[in-house]
């Protein structure tokens, strides 16, 4: 079995191509950080460097996170405050504020994580033992752990390999009685068809709980994507375009759904102020002060990173869409704003005179170029066999509902030839100049070029 490939090993693979290659990956401290030495001009007749060549590059992307003054300013502030968790202090309530307008949401409600905020949202549905999700088998894992924590079933519905989102066409076939839930990921920054999804959602009578977790500020059709369906869901972990280290969101229209996520994410409480009061079961999920510090600062450069990496990604899909093999993802048409989490794109070996995927990844990353091949089949992996014959499963659902369940989960052509094929750059990346762009996509071409040689060699 391929070892799983999650965000976080992504982030530390990406490191580690960074020291590899001798760029420093000490975190940025403000604008005058993201200058470096002139781009050298590489012809592309030179030899890739996995062949003993120069490679593209040796100075590094811009660095993750983004920090400087006001990140001390703030927390600082909050140290000074004596006031360290949301009881009592008032960061978390001014970022839920800033949060909520930003996204046009009527409510937002700080957690401790992307996660907790799934959870948050599906204890406020109810969602438990006998119920089914509507679940993308590309995705982080956490999607999926979250409806394992409800001891509910998650049921995939296979990937729209163009696009790297659940294929919104399928889902209606894979609605049954038991389905209580539709949990569409917004993956790498892009939006899942959100008019397929909301229509079939409608039709059926199903909540729509968006993970939004790799999508601040994207949009479809002009509204932001968090507010689309009765929930969204965000992350605010360290490689989030948004983030705290660890942190969290869920935003809400709706009055009643808000009002059970509080109380759920502060272990039942009735009220938010309450003290020994409770209305249900809960837990401790909330956002600390320090955490919302960070936000208050990191909310201020969101807007124009944004506009950066939209422009970068732009530009760097123009020159690479020329090259045989390489596909960048494509957006659906009521996609207004990407956010780019991730600039994703699809390698075909045969435009490279059979060059495998993973000697493309190794190639490029000589190259100076850090990339990974993202996410393995989640609905092959071991983790989720072993959950659902675990105790607690097979005491709530027969041998057959498991069973029928393995049999829906375990045919998925699109997402296993999407798992083969895709290559992922991150957002920071995007962050960079107009040369660095055209590194990269110089060091694509140079691989192209030579890659008869690469094979083999």
């Amino acid at each position: 079995m391929k070892k799983r490939f999650t965000r976080r090993t992504f982030l530390a693979s990406g490191c580690a191509g960074l020291a590899a290659t001798g760029m420093s990956t000490v975190t940025a401290t403000g604008p005058a950080a993201l200058s470096r030495p002139a781009a050298r001009t590489v012809s592309n007749d030179e030899m890739p460097a996995l062949l003993g060549g120069q490679p593209m590059r040796k100075e590094s992307f811009p660095a993750w996170p983004v920090t400087g003054e006001e990140e001390e300013r703030r927390l600082l502030e909050a140290l000074r405050s004596r006031r360290w968790n949301r009881h009592g202090g008032s960061m978390v309530d001014r970022f839920e504020g800033i949060w909520a307008e930003r996204l046009g949401a009527k409510y937002s409600l700080a957690t401790s994580s992307g996660t907790s905020a799934l959870v948050a949202a599906l204890n406020a549905l109810d969602i438990g033992p006998g119920d089914e999700v509507i679940v993308p088998p590309y995705t982080f894992v956490a999607t999926i752990n979250v409806v394992l924590l409800q001891h509910a079933l998650p049921v995939f519905v296979d990937t729209d390999r163009e696009t790297s989102q659940i294929d919104a066409q399928k889902i209606d076939a894979a609605i049954t009685k038991r389905t209580r839930a539709v949990l569409p990921v917004h993956l790498g920054g892009s939006v899942a068809d959100m008019d397929q999804i909301l229509s079939v959602a409608k039709k059926r009578n199903l909540p729509v709980v968006e993970d939004a977790c790799q999508s601040h500020l994207a949009e479809w059709r002009g509204h932001k994507v968090g507010t689309l369906g009765s929930m969204g869901c965000f992350s605010l972990q360290a490689s989030k375009n948004l983030n705290s280290g660890e942190g969290g969101a869920v935003v809400s229209n709706d009055d009643s759904l808000i009002e059970l996520c509080r109380s759920f994410h502060n272990q039942g409480r009735a009220a938010a102020n309450s003290n020994m009061t409770y209305a249900r079961n809960g837990d401790n999920r909330r956002m600390t002060e320090f955490q919302a510090a960070i936000l208050l600062a990191q909310l201020t450069r969101l807007e124009a990173q944004s506009k950066t990496r939209e422009e970068n990604a732009r530009y760097l899909s123009a020159q690479i869409s020329e090259i045989p093999g390489v596909s960048p993802a494509r957006m659906y048409p009521g996609v207004t704003r990407n956010a780019y989490h991730l600039y994703m794109f699809r390698y075909d070996p045969a435009g490279f005179s059979g060059l495998t995927r993973e000697k493309f990844l190794k190639a490029l990353r000589a190259e100076g170029i850090p990339a990974s091949g993202g996410y393995t089949p989640l609905n092959k992996e071991q983790f989720l066999l072993n959950a659902l014959q675990s105790r607690a499963y097979k005491y709530i659902y027969s041998e057959k509902d498991l069973r029928d369940l393995a049999d829906r989960n375990a045919s998925l052509p699109q997402n296993d030839l999407l798992c083969q094929e895709a290559v992922w750059l991150t957002q920071s990346m995007l962050l960079g100049e107009r040369t660095d762009m055209d590194q990269i996509a110089g060091a694509i071409r140079k691989i192209h070029k030579h890659a008869a040689r690469l094979v083999a060699s």
